[in-house]
């Protein structure tokens, strides 16, 4: 059982940047791979990064060298730093946790990230 909660969204100009937090209880995090998705209008959710329970990422082709996910295990936190915001990258944002084993997935509430002038 992981109840995880997305902050750090919000409205931004194109160029920004935002730091988005997700914070878990119920479990311990280290033994996830945790991940960040977003679902625009009218879209399917997409990954957007992933962070493995030994630390590796990846990202999705869109966010290279704008986006970071980093994980600090000891505070049960998630996070994602978004530069160069594009007004693409506009949608909601869940935060993931995946036990590898049981393939299980727990997902956040979302926070919405909204790129515009």
């Amino acid at each position: 059982q992981v109840q995880l909660v997305e902050s750090g969204g919000g409205l931004v100009q194109p160029g920004g940047s935002l730091r988005l937090s997700c914070v878990a209880s119920g479990s311990i995090l280290s033994i996830y791979d945790m991940g960040w998705y977003r679902q625009a209008p009218g879209k399917q959710r997409e990954l957007v990064a992933r962070i493995t329970s030994g630390g590796s990422t990846n990202y999705a082709d869109s966010v290279k060298g704008r986006f970071t996910i980093s994980r600090d295990n000891a505070k049960n936190t998630v996070n994602l730093q978004m530069i160069s915001l594009k007004p693409e990258d506009t949608a909601v944002y869940y935060c993931n946790a995946k036990f590898p084993i049981s393939s299980i997935n727990y997902w956040g509430q979302g926070t919405q990230v909204t790129v515009s002038s």
